[in-house]
């Protein structure tokens, strides 16, 4: 699944003090293998260079 900005999105990576949290994509960057890496806004602070398989997307609550 890929993402686009302004997706909310949960972290998955034990190395970053953002793991588990919650946050909001603010930029997709494609690699020159043409991958994507994502930049996402956390509310104290903000991780570059996210793989995708790192994030889990947050289901809209309005989606029923």
């Amino acid at each position: 699944m890929s993402f686009e900005e302004d997706d909310t999105v949960i972290l998955h990576d034990e190395h970053s003090e953002h793991d588990g949290e919650e946050g909001v994509i603010t930029q997709v960057m494609e690699t020159m293998f043409g991958d994507a890496n994502y930049t996402v806004s956390f509310d104290d602070g903000q991780e570059a260079g996210i793989s995708e398989d790192a994030l889990e997307a947050v289901e809209d609550a309005d989606e029923e």
